[in-house]
């Protein structure tokens, strides 16, 4: 029998009523969606776990920031709310706020990458490796090999293989590696932290080479967290303290802030010395917007300025990744394969051990998708072969991904714990029926985009 969980932190203040389609209305809703997750409407999801970017519930001091904006389009008073925020809690000097991540992505790669480059990741995310792709040049995940066993429990499965990213280093040349970049927690690979150790050992290595070290830092709180369970000499550390310390083994952080930093849109890019700041503003400009607003309004930067110090609180941080863990004991209850240990803001589902009996390339994580949204009008999102497959340019042959996985990813203080138990419910449901499972999937339609074709692919189901 699973433990009971800690109660919620918070309490409610405001609700927004949410309705429950019946099948004949999911059926359709999946129908008129092109049976991609992407297409469904709001209204047609009961529990919606797409993403965890953007889709959070800000506290009464956030809404209270909100007020304090100031709409100025250069030096507004609401960026220098932003700069202090991240010296206290990050320790950068110099901040480029941008409307999201992947628009961080955008002015990093398009600024630091070109053609033929090669950039060391642990794991890159689908839309970190379009803008890698974009400029003409190439991801290289070095990520330890107990993150490909979904089955094994490892304390820092998003740690980097120190020895493999030596061998990148040599392989490739200094000359075509402008940066090397860690995300933490890792997505691709189930939301699996990365140690303090590890990120100083991938620093040392860094440096010894002359090449940056970059973050992808959307989940950097939660990382901390998982450092201060699981390595021991941490244990005695704060949340706040182990997250600097994190910040310090990099020169620089690309950040979604509408995953830890706890605001609905806006990313940023924090750096260390004058000369990158200073490299990177052309670019803001052009894409973006002015260098203190980078395409956000003042109460989206005082918002992002108050989230930043919310999230280094303990209590949150606890329940946050309680919530996440309870969900995984209780699909683990079911017989459900999932990453494992839990992640910190999803729980990942082996779709591959979920449906054995279906080939890579007929998308079962996709068709996972299609059927927890059948059972329970719960939206989840597949990454495998549909969202990470790649056709390699020489031989013209479809490169699978080694995971495919389902993912259920947690909204913060948004869904309380009985939405974890009716979720957890469905899925074993569907577990129960998954020999039934007899259907594949086909893409009929996807935009040549390389690496997020996914989003906006249409597809329809085909009998195996």
């Amino acid at each position: 029998m699973v433990d009971r969980i800690m109660p919620e932190p918070f309490r409610i203040k405001m609700v927004e009523p949410v309705r429950v389609p019946d099948g004949a209305q999911r059926e359709k809703a999946l129908e008129i969606g092109h049976y991609n997750m992407f297409g469904l409407r709001s209204e047609d999801i009961y529990i919606d776990l797409l993403t965890d970017s953007g889709t959070g519930a800000m506290s009464k001091q956030q809404w209270a920031a909100l007020m304090r904006g100031d709409e100025a389009y250069a030096g507004a008073d609401s960026f220098f709310a932003l700069k202090n925020a991240v010296k206290d809690v990050l320790g950068f000097d110099h901040v480029i706020p941008t409307h999201q991540g992947r628009a961080a992505e955008n002015v990093v790669f398009g600024t630091l990458a070109k053609k033929g480059d090669i950039i060391p990741f642990n794991m890159p995310f689908d839309t970190t490796r379009a803008h890698i792709f974009n400029v003409g040049a190439e991801p290289v995940d070095c990520i330890i090999d107990e993150a490909f066993k979904p089955e094994v429990r490892h304390p820092f499965k998003g740690n980097v293989d120190v020895a493999k990213l030596e061998r990148a280093i040599a392989e490739y040349g200094r000359e075509r590696i402008p940066l090397i970049m860690v995300t933490v927690t890792n997505n691709s690979g189930g939301g699996q932290p990365v140690s303090l150790e590890n990120l100083r050992a991938v620093s040392g290595v860094a440096k010894k080479h002359g090449i940056p070290l970059f973050l992808d830092a959307a989940r950097m709180a939660e990382n901390a967290w998982f450092i201060k369970m699981r390595e021991e000499a941490c244990r005695d550390m704060s949340l706040a303290a182990i997250l600097r310390a994190c910040m310090d083994t990099a020169d620089a952080i690309t950040c979604s802030a509408k995953k830890d930093p706890l605001v609905n849109i806006g990313g940023m890019i924090c750096c260390r010395t004058e000369a990158l700041y200073q490299a990177l503003l052309p670019r803001v400009i052009l894409f973006e917007g002015f260098a203190t607003y980078g395409g956000l309004a003042g109460r989206d930067l005082e918002a992002l300025a108050q989230g930043l110090r919310e999230m280094t609180d303990e209590q949150y941080m606890a329940h946050r990744v309680a919530q996440v863990n309870y969900l995984g004991d209780l699909l683990e209850e079911g017989g459900v394969p999932f990453v494992k240990p839990a992640g910190g803001h999803a729980i990942f589902i082996d779709a591959a051990a979920f449906l054995p009996h279906m080939p890579q390339t007929a998308y079962p994580a996709d068709v996972l998708a299609i059927e927890i949204y059948r059972e329970g009008a719960i939206r989840g999102i597949g990454l495998g072969a549909l969202a990470f497959a790649i056709e390699d340019e020489k031989t013209g042959k479809l490169i699978l991904p080694k995971l495919e996985l389902y993912r259920l990813a947690i909204n913060r203080r948004t869904y309380t714990n009985s939405h974890m138990e009716y979720v957890a419910e469905s899925i074993v449901n569907v577990y129960k029926r998954r020999e039934k499972i007899r259907y594949g999937l086909k893409v009929e339609y996807a935009p040549p985009v390389k690496g997020l074709h996914h989003f906006l692919a249409h597809l329809k189901p085909y009998t195996l």
